[in-house]
């Protein structure tokens, strides 16, 4: 692991653990609930391996927050700009996509997230972790093949499609090229 990502998993690491304490929740308590192993979450809690999306979104979701929120908690101090070079940049180590934190830290209920997906990538979310959350997806360039629970949904670029109520997604990029999109989320 390079150190960038080394320190990006520790950052991580470090935020797991403190919502975690904050919350007074021991690693049973954070396993049961996220359905993460103890030992996985020790080890993230020590910066010792990178952890994936789904994995990052099953422990978001039992803080009651996004993904996004937890790595923006992880990396950004607030303010109310975000410059390009400071937005928090984290890589799936599984599949490769990419997903970078636009919005400055702020209380507003809206979030921005810049997501690439390589070509030929799968991620999957559970419904759970839809459930506080609405959100729209905007198609800048590629394809992007969008499931949510049983409706399949082909973008082109310009295409928004705003999503239902909550249900097992999967995102896809068929390819040949990358999917880069938008997505915008907001809180309650």
């Amino acid at each position: 692991m390079n150190d960038i990502a080394n320190d990006i998993s520790s950052t991580i690491g470090r935020r797991i653990r403190s919502e975690r304490i904050m919350r007074g929740w021991s690693l049973t308590e954070l396993a049961d609930r996220s359905g993460v192993s103890k030992a996985m979450l020790s080890t993230m809690e020590h910066g010792k391996t990178s952890p994936t999306a789904a994995l990052l979104v099953r422990i978001a979701a039992a803080f009651g927050m996004t993904l996004s929120t937890l790595i923006a908690r992880a990396e950004l101090q607030g303010g109310g700009l975000l410059r390009e070079g400071d937005q928090p940049v984290w890589r799936d180590p599984a599949t490769g996509y990419v997903r970078r934190h636009l919005s400055p830290v702020s209380d507003m209920p809206l979030e921005l997230i810049r997501v690439q997906l390589p070509a030929g990538a799968k991620v999957s979310f559970p419904a759970a972790s839809y459930a506080f959350i609405r959100q729209q997806i905007w198609l800048i360039s590629g394809r992007l093949e969008f499931t949510e629970g049983s409706i399949l949904h082909s973008l082109e670029p310009g295409d928004c499609l705003a999503l239902g109520a909550p249900s097992d997604c999967t995102f896809h990029a068929p390819g040949p090229d990358a999917a880069d999109y938008l997505v915008a989320l907001a809180r309650g």
